[in-house]
């Protein structure tokens, strides 16, 4: 069997830059173990599978190496940004995920894709992990929670971009990944990903956690739209516009490969 393959940078408007994520488009999905087995193969943050109802309907999964994913941003704009260059016509479309529901993506101006996902802001935990704790070289300012990952917040952007993990402990948090973040003096926040358990060490650029991060900054900063970015070694920009229990983000992606691929 012969199947389409395209790998998107996502965030970023430069290449080799942002996250990279492979899209494959079907009319039927392929069984559970194959989907893993290609993206174990691809080894990327995540291959995104999406099912064509029609064409301005589909239904999105996501893999990374390790196992499904519940919700994934890059890969909804990746996946956004091959549809889009299909058919010029197209520029709204509605993906359906099974954990997160509908997932509404606009075509928008100067190479924007915006997406509307459901607002999941964390709250503050008082009982804090000894794996979290331990797992972190720079003791947190405040830590909270949402369905997604722990929520550490320090003082200084500083503190963001030369935190040293152990990944070991912090895989322990298990079903949780763990975000840092801060406010910054370029951006309105950044932030680093660190996924163990889920997906790897580090994750480039993570368009899920922005649902939680930006409502969060926005009530820190009293503003409703936030340029963020994460400050990973590729590193990426998201735009936050936040409204009552949506969060919109906006954001670029590239084009590295098409091809095809035989399983």
């Amino acid at each position: 069997m012969e199947l389409e393959i395209n790998i998107i940078d996502a965030f970023t408007d430069v290449a080799f830059k942002g996250n990279s994520a492979a899209v494959i488009i079907t009319n039927d999905w392929l069984c559970d173990e194959l989907m893993q087995s290609i993206a174990i193969e691809n080894n990327l943050s995540e291959t995104a599978y999406v099912k064509k109802i029609d064409i301005h309907n589909y239904e999105i999964r996501w893999f990374s190496p390790i196992t499904e994913i519940d919700f994934c941003g890059h890969a909804t704009l990746a996946s956004s940004f091959v549809i889009f260059a299909k058919s010029d016509s197209v520029t709204t479309i509605n993906f359906y995920a099974e954990a997160v529901g509908n997932l509404s993506v606009t075509k928008m101006g100067n190479g924007y894709i915006q997406m509307e996902f459901p607002s999941r802001p964390p709250e503050r935990v008082s009982d804090i992990p000894l794996a979290l704790l331990n797992g972190l070289s720079i003791k947190p300012k405040e830590v909270l929670l949402n369905n997604q990952a722990y929520f550490v917040v320090y003082e200084k952007e500083i503190d963001v971009t030369s935190v040293v993990t152990d990944n070991k402990l912090l895989k322990q948090l298990a079903p949780y990944d763990v975000v840092v973040t801060s406010k910054s003096n370029n951006y309105d926040f950044v932030s680093r990903y660190f996924w163990p358990a889920n997906g790897g060490d580090e994750d480039p650029v993570t368009g899920s956690i922005h649902t939680g991060l930006a409502p969060y900054w926005a009530e820190k900063l009293n503003k409703t739209t936030l340029n963020a970015y994460q400050a990973s070694e590729r590193g990426g920009n998201i735009i936050c516009n936040v409204a009552e229990n949506k969060v919109y983000l906006l954001g670029k992606a590239v084009q590295y490969l098409k091809g095809t691929i035989e399983v």
